[in-house]
């Protein structure tokens, strides 16, 4: 593939109305790429629209959404679309015991279903031109487990399996896939996580109701993240310019030190200890 200048560049990014997506759309706005955001409520098209941005409204777990919003993009593209950022995705914290099935579908509509749908509606766009970079945002939690986090795990193993295969499957087509694992960034996850714990979960009458309150609530309120560990977005952006950049991007980036750490700690230790040491975290 001869990589295109930025200003020729396209890419489509879901998820943007803040943090991680809204960061990576404005940074490649600002370089010159020609960056498609997505969101789903009219008041964050309207104000990515007023800072700049192209913006349009897509909702994952609409799947006529993703159609329409790729048709109005090709057409101003000339049917093409050099890159994408699976970014959309949020959290459901609680023990899997209190996690009904219903929530465990919700977490995975969006997560998974919503990511699977709009990749293998790309795919054959991107077969045509002869390539393209489906970038997906999975996770450390995609790659070690941590407890009270069962539903986002399981989410972000999904997110793994489906890049293994697809690698399979698109070999020798000059379209890569590449996973995305980052580990804690400052955005407004934990916020809308605590939100749909508080939702989705009995915890006052839960046998983890004392460890809730420790870890999940009062770590979470109107706080600012200084977990020593938290990085700022530009770490992400790094990577995602160095898969857009790159003539053969890797299949896995591993984005701050605490996925660094984590993922080397799983392959070096024994489940038996590394198991010993996630449920202190």
């Amino acid at each position: 593939m001869q990589l295109k200048e930025n200003s020729q560049l396209s890419i489509l990014i879901t998820g943007c109305s803040s943090g991680i997506g809204y960061d990576t759309a404005h940074y490649l706005h600002n370089l010159g790429y020609k960056v498609f955001a997505t969101v789903r409520s009219q008041d964050d098209l309207l104000r990515l629209q007023n800072e700049g941005l192209t913006c349009y409204f897509l909702d994952v777990t609409k799947h006529h959404t993703i159609t329409e919003t790729l048709e109005t993009i090709l057409k101003q593209t000339n049917g093409t679309l050099d890159a994408v950022f699976n970014n959309a995705g949020y959290g459901q914290p609680g023990a899997l015991e209190d996690i009904s099935s219903d929530v465990l579908k919700e977490q995975f509509e969006t997560n998974v279903i919503g990511l699977h749908e709009l990749t293998r509606q790309v795919i054959p766009i991107m077969r045509k031109q002869g390539y393209g970079r489906i970038l997906q945002h999975s996770s450390i939690l995609g790659l070690i487990s941590l407890r009270f986090r069962g539903a986002y795990n399981a989410s972000k193993y999904a997110i793994e399996a489906l890049c293994d295969t697809m690698r399979l499957e698109l070999k020798d087509s000059n379209i890569y896939v590449v996973s995305l694992n980052t580990g804690p960034v400052t955005s407004d996850f934990r916020k809308n996580a605590t939100k749909k714990f508080v939702q989705h979960v009995n915890f006052k009458n839960s046998i983890f109701s004392k460890s809730y309150e420790k870890e999940l609530l009062d770590n979470h309120h109107d706080r600012k993240e200084k977990d020593p560990f938290t990085r700022d977005s530009i770490v992400v952006i790094k990577a995602i310019l160095h898969v857009l950049k790159s003539n053969k991007p890797k299949t896995h980036y591993h984005i701050t030190e605490a996925t660094r750490i984590l993922a080397t700690l799983k392959r070096l230790l024994p489940k038996s200890i590394l198991d010993k040491l996630l449920v202190k975290i």
